[in-house]
């Protein structure tokens, strides 16, 4: 048995290069195939509110909208865990599968209900599929490379919300066919051809082979793979290290006591507002602006635009938070994607609100991205886990009330311009909260002394 001096996980052994590349890859178009079933709706929308035998209102577009951001709520919450039972590839292979046949459901549903209930369902596998995607990612890749290769899988998601931009400005653009919008949908089933390969490409998870006590597996595993110096006593021990110094209950109470409550709340609240803009703006901002008075082609274009930006500038703000601090990125980037927001109801020249709406999809998904990753590090090891988690779970009612929230505006008698007030000041909320983010983090000893405290009472 290794003493705690050697404790190891297994980004600390040395991982063949292509180990690492084929993880990524695998990881990355499972990503990328979840980002075209979430952008496709907002892809299509604007033709689904046209769609004469649904004759949908605009509160039950935002309703659809939010059907499978439900199911990916539930879905984080679940499949999760159920990978800790059964594995990570195979749970991750089985969500995979999971969202992109309900896509192919989608697009052949005779009711919008059905149409909503295969969101749904589909929601529960692109859920379950994100954390599973960031820790096969980190897992494998070393410690200088961790934070390069997560952010580089997670791009896999803002160019999947292109692709389906890209496919929506081709198809709906070409055809006169109502029932076009199907063809949209449906293409996002696509990418269940390559399940063998992605499954060929992706190795089970070896901390989860140790933590179930299948070292002889692990072993061998470890030797297919070609990880040098594999030592299945040393990872055991480092997980048995983060579980039992880390009761969970009193995490939960360390990081709401006063002493952390105030960051714990703000956090809490930058996220929603991070996830509303996110989801609201990615299922609406078509819409909005054939509203505004673009055409079909040109509205689909904000969304691409948008996406790519995201993509982009997401690096970008992960580059700038490394080198001059999350906190202060954060903040700089909201106010700008709000205001790129804000000003996009000015009549400003196409070029210009392309460009205004670059900054809003940086001030959306690429700071998002990046806030997630900062809650994390924020807290201390031994309340790393369990204070992302809740956060998360709290943002994703935002993320299911951003469509909602537009498809309200949408149906009110307020005016197209709403949208961007509400959507900037949900951004502006977001740079409040990251602003008022106490500097200092809590420390190991001082989170140990809260739990110390929450433990004797």
């Amino acid at each position: 048995m290794a003493s705690p001096e050697t404790s190891k996980t297994i980004s600390d052994w040395k991982i063949p290069r292509r180990i690492t590349a084929l993880v990524l890859a695998a990881c990355w178009f499972s990503i990328f195939a979840e980002g075209y079933d979430i952008g496709v709706l907002g892809s299509v929308l604007p033709t689904l509110g046209d769609y004469a035998p649904w004759n949908l209102s605009p509160v039950q577009l935002g309703g659809l909208g939010s059907y499978a951001l439900i199911g990916m709520l539930i879905g984080a919450l679940f499949i999760g865990q159920l990978s800790d039972l059964m594995g990570r590839r195979r749970i991750l292979l089985f969500a995979f599968v999971v969202y992109n046949i309900c896509a192919l459901g989608s697009a052949l549903a005779p009711t919008p209900e059905i149409f909503g209930l295969f969101r749904f369902v589909g929601g529960l596998g692109m859920g379950g599929l994100i954390p599973i995607a960031a820790a096969m990612t980190i897992e494998f890749s070393p410690p200088w490379r961790r934070s390069f290769n997560y952010t580089l899988m997670f791009s896999g998601y803002s160019l999947g919300i292109v692709a389906a931009a890209l496919v929506a400005l081709v198809i709906l653009t070409n055809s006169d066919n109502p029932e076009a919008w199907r063809w949209v949908v449906g293409i996002g089933a696509i990418p269940v051809v390559f399940l063998p390969l992605i499954a060929k490409m992706l190795p089970e998870s070896l901390e989860y082979q140790v933590n179930k006590g299948l070292e002889a597996e692990a072993r061998e595993n470890a030797r297919r793979l070609g990880v040098a110096d594999f030592n299945p006593d040393e990872l055991r021990l480092a997980d048995s290290e983060k579980v039992t110094q880390v009761p969970w209950k009193q995490v939960i109470a360390a990081i709401f006591s006063p002493r952390f409550l105030r960051s714990t709340i703000l956090f809490w609240i930058g996220l929603f507002c991070g996830l509303m803009l996110v989801y609201g703006l990615n299922t609406w901002l078509p819409s909005i602006m054939r509203e505004a008075g673009y055409d079909l082609g040109g509205s689909l274009t904000f969304l691409l635009v948008f996406s790519i930006s995201a993509a982009i500038g997401g690096m970008a703000v992960g580059w700038a938070s490394d080198r001059y601090g999350a906190k202060i990125v954060l903040v700089v980037f909201y106010v700008l994607g709000g205001l790129g927001t804000l000003l996009l109801m000015a009549n400003f020249p196409f070029a210009v609100n392309m460009i205004l709406v670059g900054f809003a999809g940086v001030g959306a998904i690429g700071t998002s991205a990046i806030l997630t990753g900062f809650i994390t590090d924020f807290y201390p090891p031994n309340a790393r886990a369990t204070a992302s988690g809740w956060a998360l779970s709290f943002a994703r009612i935002g993320a299911i009330m951003g469509p909602i929230v537009g498809g309200w505006i949408a149906g009110s008698t307020l005016g197209f311009a709403w949208n961007f007030y509400i959507f900037a000041a949900v951004a502006f909320v977001a740079a409040l909260c990251l602003l008022l983010i106490p500097r200092k983090k809590p420390t190991v000893t001082a989170i140990q002394e809260q739990i110390k405290v929450s433990s004797d009472v």
